[in-house]
């Protein structure tokens, strides 16, 4: 939009926002699917979160925002997201909405991380075939932050409940997914930095 304010591409992208998300609330609820994969997105605002000033630290929207998606395998529809902290509250409010647009049972497959536990009993019950995928790394490299994690050596299968089908225990989909949108965000910062340099 070459020639616009920017307050106004802004508040026209906050007005789409809004209605894209009252479309989502209300229209995609009962879902017939068979697997559905989760899994977080790490992005920041502002800035990392160790380098958020300290007026604005502890405050949400400065620095770590984490993006939680929920995927149906076969159809590769997003029927949940959900942006907030990568803690046991937002994987709670998060997996419920989840359980709360399935019409059926499902497969369901998360990531290792330890607050999908809790959140999955929380919202399922015994109601769901679960399992986590989880990532094995290798050490960590010199001198490098947590921002570059160490190399990825592997994956285990870790059955929570139900009976997960071993052959379709996978987060690939929506991971794939989630890098198109980290790809996607990197792009649109060269871009930003390529007409401030012009």
């Amino acid at each position: 939009m070459p020639g616009r304010s920017k307050h106004t591409v802004l508040k026209l992208l906050a007005d789409i926002g809004k209605a894209c998300e009252k479309y989502h609330d209300e229209h995609v609820r009962g879902i017939s699917a068979r697997r559905v994969q989760c899994d977080e997105i790490w992005p920041f605002c502002y800035a990392k979160q160790k380098n958020v000033s300290a007026d604005k630290r502890g405050r949400f929207g400065y620095g770590d925002v984490w993006t939680w998606v929920a995927m149906d395998a076969d159809t590769k529809l997003v029927s949940s997201h959900l942006v907030g902290l990568r803690d046991g509250g937002y994987a709670t409010e998060f997996i419920r909405d989840v359980k709360d647009r399935l019409a059926n049972r499902v497969r369901l497959t998360t990531g290792g991380h330890r607050a999908y536990l809790e959140a999955v009993e929380d919202a399922f019950g015994g109601d769901v075939d679960d399992a986590q995928l989880i990532k094995i790394y290798g050490q960590e490299r010199a001198g490098e932050s947590r921002y570059s994690p160490a190399v990825r050596m592997g994956t285990k299968h870790s059955f929570i409940s139900g009976d997960p089908n071993s052959a379709r225990v996978s987060t690939s989909y929506v991971e794939r997914q989630n890098l198109t949108i980290r790809i996607e965000m990197r792009h649109a910062s060269d871009d930003k930095h390529i007409q401030q340099e012009n």
